[in-house]
């Protein structure tokens, strides 16, 4: 007998992408994530491309992973995508330490996290013109 399905984690227009074990810390990783929820895909790109951020390339890899899940896993139109979710979690620190002076020692935390990217597809409502809205 075959095991049941997994149930799909999140919906029938949507794909996800997971990015862990990112060595960056949460709070700064967040400040990226939060440049692209809500935006169309094409325009998030766009904006991820031309970030300082130094992880803003990791997450580019992560959103266009999730556009490429939506269009061959899913057959979802990459041209009517957004950002409906990008939110960041903690993952582990690992925790170092300096020599200082008198015998002590120093903490360094160096955190990780987590990235997730889920893209939705919209349907494109029809505009309403001005002269049909006056009549």
């Amino acid at each position: 007998m075959a095991k049941a399905k997994n149930p799909r984690r999140v919906g029938d227009k949507e794909a996800r992408a997971k990015l862990r074990m990112i060595r960056i810390s949460p709070q700064k990783l967040n400040l990226v994530a939060q440049l692209i929820r809500g935006k169309k895909v094409d325009t998030a790109l766009a904006d991820l491309e031309f970030s300082h951020k130094r992880i803003s390339g990791e997450v580019k890899k992560v959103l266009e992973s999730a556009i490429a899940n939506a269009e061959n896993n899913h057959g979802l139109d990459i041209d009517s995508l957004i950002v409906s979710e990008a939110y960041v979690g903690k993952n582990f620190v690992m925790k170092r330490f300096r020599a200082r002076a008198r015998g002590r020692g120093a903490r360094i935390l160096k955190p990780f996290s987590e990235l997730t990217i889920v893209v939705r597809e919209v349907e494109d409502q029809p505009e309403v013109s001005a002269k049909s809205e006056a009549a």
